[in-house]
């Protein structure tokens, strides 16, 4: 049975079966994790990691895949089928919950699956992620560099990296025109004002070229002279920009502002 590659899904699935075991690898899959996997395409990576861990939640958007799911994962019943928008569903219902998000991420929603999943699924403790390389480099990047972000920033707060392995187009169908990688990182003690970290992080590189001051006005999180104050007291001037600091200079700010 075939299933066609959706282009506006951003699938590409996977077809060389060599780096699964670089993903069960890095994800360091125990017999009794419970792992979400998102977009699980052809079920691929499905099979192989329901053959090494105790529980598989897998997400699917493109239901026209079910009848290709079910052959493929056929006589596995540690395995549950979840046909919707991963960013709509409430994955926290599922049971039992999560300890471990592996996945070969679509593409075009591959970086708010990632951020969302840091608070919105505190039973998971760690990810291992097949992105773009460009969205790969985003994860860990340092300040002042291109690549640094809110994504950037958010990730450094809540996890570190553990693992990073670059990837050829060629395990994929359709063959993709970009790089890409796998990221395994593993969480860290969530702060417990981090839902107004993630807030005026997400200001503050909300207008990447402005003054962070102006940005973080401009998004409505306080004013520019609130801002003004905060970065002064880390010792910072006004016309600082967001990806002049580092993260845990961030998270000072946001605890800085009213």
């Amino acid at each position: 049975m075939s299933a066609r590659p959706k282009k506006q899904l951003g699938q590409h699935f996977l077809v060389d079966e060599n780096i699964l075991g670089v993903i069960a690898r890095l994800a360091e899959l125990e017999p009794d994790d419970v792992v979400l996997e998102i977009g699980p395409g052809l079920g691929a990576l499905t099979a192989y990691l329901a053959d090494r861990a105790g529980r598989v939640h897998a997400i699917e958007l493109d239901r026209s895949l079910e009848p290709r799911l079910r052959e493929t994962l056929a006589g596995r019943s540690n395995v549950e089928l979840v046909f919707g928008d991963a960013l709509q569903l409430d994955l926290r219902s599922l049971d039992p919950t999560p300890t471990k998000l592996v996945a070969n991420l679509p593409y075009n929603v591959a970086t708010p699956l990632v951020v969302e999943s840091l608070d919105r699924l505190p039973t998971v403790e760690r990810w291992t992620v097949m992105v773009q390389r460009e969205v790969a480099d985003r994860f860990f990047a340092a300040p002042r560099t291109k690549a640094y972000g809110a994504v950037s920033v958010l990730l450094q707060l809540t996890t570190e990296r553990t693992g990073f392995h670059p990837v050829s187009p060629s395990v994929f169908r359709p063959r993709p025109n970009v790089q890409s990688a796998i990221v395994a990182f593993r969480r860290r003690e969530l702060p417990d004002d981090y839902p107004a970290i993630k807030r005026v992080v997400g200001a503050a590189f909300a207008h990447r070229r402005k003054q962070l001051a102006n940005s973080v006005e401009l998004a409505g999180v306080a004013t520019r002279a609130e801002a003004a104050a905060a970065l002064a007291a880390l010792g910072r001037d006004v016309s600082t920009r967001a990806e002049e600091l580092a993260p845990d200079e961030l998270a000072a700010l946001a605890r800085a502002l009213p």
